[in-house]
């Protein structure tokens, strides 16, 4: 074997062996570059990267710093732009009788006569790249075979290049789709909460009616949110800046709702002793919503449907037809199909309101978001109340999942208030939450019997089965640290998580 031989298979050992331990493409490159230095004594070295229809230098040797980022080629300009363009390689014996060289890097000042080969750099018939080197002439050196073994280096370094450019984009994908997620997670319309399928299904339904002007008819049952919704569709509306007014049917006698609606004239009833406007004239140019629409009485109904229906209206004591430039919103928990049967809600007015319904389903029926909504009542409150709670108790957690609520995400914001405020520390824990999820019929995650009658036995294997999992939560379910934040011996906490059924696995980030 030639001297020759073998200097191109030790070259050839020591770039495959980078290959396989780099990872990096700049680190790997610039070790190539290292060994051709050394080996085949290459004076200057360039490996280009193709990036659209520009060349940039991505490894150099015996380029400055500053050079290197002058080192930039569209394809077909000077000897490197040339060979991208062309894909074939290109051998310059003497590089000062060569006009074509641009010297953009300025590093070309040798008195000797130096050649300079350029190759690409192919993968699967795609020019991805070149690889150029400048080398002093001697009378031994063979300037057609050094060509042909760069672009056996070039074969091999395409595939390697190749497949780790694949591999940070798939790395810059998942990190988009990341960003996406985060930002579907955090950016929910107005201030609703939550990332179950429903609400992201009522999210899509705000974004697509938010921007129009047709009325919508937000149902659910009390405490769900249904103002929520209101608020989110008018923050993205083009009515955002205007006035947003609201009024609850149900929280007005009978007699009073038509004159907060469309106002009243002085002298109209007892009482009235000046001109008002209603809701319906303040809120002209922006947003109307009713909530509670479905406690409206039949009478004061007839006048709603003439106004959602023209947007005009009368005040108490008046026969003055006013206009007023609304955008309709209105919200039920009751069943107006019920109600229609009964004769107690007017068809025409229950057609002119349900062009978009919205329907927000009870809290029970998206579990998966209660400890969401938690975390972002403890945020509220921690700020209205100058606390530092930052986390809830496993007990905690399970009390939570396992009650109905009945009262839906009002009921769950009222529950998380009082256990900030009773909070002694950064934690909420099982005791701080209110006397209704304890109940073993209620919630299922009682610490005591539902007779009230626990033993000793019982209530410490509750509190230590609290200590050993908030323990084992704060150590990322590691029992020998949580052992020595308790005092206790491994042994001890071994026995004690066997017996009292704890699965520290559960408490590890990698679970």
């Amino acid at each position: 074997m030639n001297e020759h031989i073998e200097l191109e298979i030790a070259v050839l050992r020591e770039i495959s062996s980078a290959i396989v331990h780099e990872r990096d493409v700049e680190t790997l490159l610039n070790k190539i570059l290292e060994v051709l230095s050394q080996r085949i004594g290459m004076l200057r070295g360039t490996f280009t990267l193709l990036h659209g229809n520009t060349l940039t230098i991505e490894a150099s040797h015996g380029i400055e710093a500053t050079a290197k980022k002058r080192g930039r080629y569209m394809l077909g300009e000077g000897v490197t732009g040339h060979v991208a363009d062309t894909g074939k390689p290109l051998l310059i014996p003497d590089i000062s009788k060569d006009k074509r060289f641009l010297n953009r890097t300025g590093a070309r000042n040798a008195k000797e006569q130096v050649a300079f080969i350029c190759v690409p750099i192919i993968h699967m018939e795609r020019i991805i790249g070149t690889l150029s080197i400048d080398r002093i002439v001697t009378p031994k050196t063979d300037l057609a075979l050094d060509m042909k073994f760069l672009e056996i280096i070039g074969n091999i370094t395409a595939e390697a290049v190749a497949a780790m450019l694949e591999h940070i984009q798939e790395h810059e994908v998942l990190l988009e789709e990341n960003r996406q997620l985060r930002e579907m997670l955090t950016g929910n319309p107005g201030e609703l909460v939550g990332n179950c399928r429903t609400m992201r299904g009522i999210y899509e339904l705000i974004r697509q009616v938010a921007p129009s002007d047709a009325t919508v008819l937000i149902r659910g049952s009390s405490g769900t949110g249904k103002e929520l919704v209101a608020r989110a569709i008018v923050k993205l509306s083009n009515r955002a800046d205007k006035p947003f007014i609201t009024l609850n049917c149900a929280a007005l006698p009978e007699n009073l709702v038509e004159s907060e609606l469309f106002g009243h004239e002085k002298g109209a009833f007892t009482g009235a002793v000046e001109r008002r406007i209603g809701r319906a004239e303040a809120a002209d140019g922006g947003t109307l919503f009713l909530d509670e629409i479905g406690d409206l009485s039949p009478s004061t109904q007839v006048k709603l449907l003439r106004f959602v229906q023209e947007r005009t209206f009368s005040r108490v004591g008046s026969s003055k037809e006013l206009r007023s430039n609304v955008r309709f919103l209105a919200a039920t928990s009751r069943n107006l199909e019920e109600l229609m049967v009964q004769g107690k809600f007017r068809e025409d007015l229950y057609y002119r309101l349900n062009i978009f319904p919205i329907s927000m389903p009870d809290l029970c029926k998206r579990r998966c978001d209660i400890i969401l909504l938690s975390e972002h009542f403890i945020e509220k409150h921690n700020l209205r109340y100058n606390k530092k709670v930052t986390r809830l108790s496993t007990p905690a957690i399970n009390m939570l999942m396992s009650y109905h609520w009945p009262g839906n995400v009002r009921e769950l914001e009222n529950c998380i208030e009082r256990a900030v405020l009773t909070a002694s520390d950064d934690c909420i824990h099982s005791y701080n939450l209110p006397a209704s999820l304890q109940t073993g019929k209620e919630s299922g995650s009682a610490l005591l019997p539902e007779n009230g009658n626990a033993s000793f036995t019982t209530l410490v294997d509750s509190y230590e089965r609290e200590l050993i999992v908030e323990a084992l939560k704060h150590n990322n379910g590691n029992m020998s640290a949580a052992a020595r934040d308790l005092k206790l011996s491994p042994r001890v906490i071994h026995y004690k998580i066997g017996r009292l059924g704890i699965t520290p696995e559960w408490y590890s980030d990698k679970s």
